[in-house]
This record gives structure tokens, C-alpha cells and sequence, in this order.
């Protein structure tokens, strides 16, 4: 029987106290939905990751909240 994964939710902040980045862990390995921020608060990058490896279409942002690039990331390599 496969044990569980242990979900472990991951926050930091900046100095400022906002948020630097949001998402969980499993297995040490960044897992799920990601979100990345800069130091004024406004969102950088979202994106998910699979035990550690970035997959499916990851997004950047500029400073008022456009979409300027997509990455998409082929889940089955």
C-alpha cells in the first residue's frame, strides 16, 4: 500500500511583510500551484509544479496585472 503524500504549505514574505511566494511542498519538492510575487506586492509569475518540476502553462506578469509571456511545459517528459 502507497503511503500518503504529506502536503506541506509553503508561504514566505518579503521584509515589507508581503507575500514573496505561495504554494505547498510534498516530499521536499515544490508541488500544485505556485505563486510567485514581487516586493510591492503586485503578481510576478503563477505556474504548477509536479514533485519539483514545472508543468502545464506557467505565466508572467507585469506590474498591472497583464499576462506578458506564457511557458508552456510538457507534462510528460
Amino acid at each position: 500500500m502507497a503511503e500518503k503524500e504529506v502536503v506541506v504549505p509553503a508561504l514566505d514574505h518579503y521584509p515589507n511583510g508581503n507575500v514573496r511566494f505561495r504554494g505547498a511542498y510534498v516530499d521536499h519538492a515544490m508541488h500544485g500551484a505556485w505563486q510567485f510575487f514581487r516586493a510591492d506586492g503586485s503578481l510576478m509569475r503563477t505556474g504548477t509544479f509536479d514533485h519539483g518540476r514545472q508543468v502545464g502553462t506557467w505565466r508572467t506578469y507585469d506590474r498591472s496585472g497583464a499576462i506578458v509571456r506564457e511557458t508552456s511545459f510538457d507534462e510528460a517528459t
